[in-house]
């Protein structure tokens, strides 16, 4: 495998320029993300809570990736994306995650956080795997670092966390995102064509839209929804309206984000989408929510 250069960093839309090398101990990086360029990881098993498309019967083989550019208020992974538990693997080791993960029998190997990584990541791809590969990623990406992936990601799975850009700046100090996840989405759709799923249900390439609903953001969503349906015809790309949210970390600045999703609030967010005519995905079961949904980052599948 090449030796990545070691440059000022603008892998993400952030583009912070940070001197990001290979030596950086995970959480005490000058980058937004807080780690190096070495890849960082948490958790390498079988993950059973994506859409049935991507879990199905035998898991999506789910890599958590530690460090992060967005740095959401509401993240459910604070001890991965804050404060960057995990250790550090060189790009050879991830090659051989990934190919240990796929002979276990999972149905694709599950990129989880994976945008300031991605340089290393498309090294580790540099040959196939014999399964798909999920790009699963906040939304918030550069195309230009999205180009240098073509063709070694089957299946994008993004977030579109806001079509409101107050609210990404209110909680994501990321005023930018509505435009930028929208690039991003399209450039995802472009390299790798419109969904396809196999005879067993399960996605083989396509993307894959998640949005969560939000406590107090009604307005969000609606825009998000109308977003969708304004930019894709009927086919092209599935939609995942998610209702799982769980207050995580400190939110004290934020009142409206202290309490679980009520159960009204999502039934809002889903009437309004079927009210859109949109069918192609999935809408979400109340019992998805809550912290026990969140996996435990124990090093799993990373250490020899």
């Amino acid at each position: 495998m090449a030796i990545l250069e070691q440059k000022p960093c603008e892998i993400c839309p952030r583009r912070c320029f940070a001197a990001r090398s290979f030596a950086v101990t995970p959480g005490r990086g000058e980058g937004v993300c807080r780690v190096g360029r070495q890849a960082v990881l948490a958790r390498a098993a079988a993950h059973f809570g994506e859409e049935p498309c991507i879990s199905g019967e035998r898991g999506s083989g789910a890599i958590f990736f530690s460090g992060c550019p967005l740095r959401c208020v509401f993240c459910q992974n604070m001890p991965i994306s804050r404060d960057c538990e995990g250790v550090q693997v060189d790009t050879p080791r991830l090659r051989q995650i990934m190919e240990d993960l796929a002979a276990t029998g999972v149905h694709n190997i599950n990129l989880v956080n994976p945008t300031h990584f991605a340089e290393v990541i498309g090294e580790a791809l540099s040959e196939p795997l014999p399964v798909p590969v999920v790009y699963n990623c906040s939304g918030y990406e550069r195309v230009e670092t999205l180009r240098q992936l073509a063709g070694k990601i089957q299946i994008y799975l993004p977030d579109c966390k806001y079509a409101d850009a107050e609210a990404a700046r209110r909680y994501s100090k990321a005023g930018d995102y509505p435009e930028v996840a929208a690039a991003a989405i399209k450039e995802m759709l472009w390299q790798v064509g419109p969904y396809r799923l196999g005879e067993d249900g399960l996605l083989q390439s396509g993307v894959l839209i998640r949005h969560l609903v939000l406590p107090g953001n009604a307005e969000n969503t609606r825009r998000v929804i109308d977003w969708l349906v304004r930019n894709f015809q009927p086919g092209e790309v599935l939609f995942s309206l998610m209702g799982q949210y769980t207050p995580c970390g400190d939110l004290r600045d934020f009142p409206e984000l202290q309490q679980p999703l009520s159960s009204e609030e999502y039934a809002e967010a889903e009437d309004y989408l079927w009210a859109s005519g949109w069918e192609d995905g999935y809408v979400q079961e109340p019992e998805a929510s809550g912290e026990e949904h969140i996996p435990a980052f124990d090093l799993t599948g990373v250490l020899k």
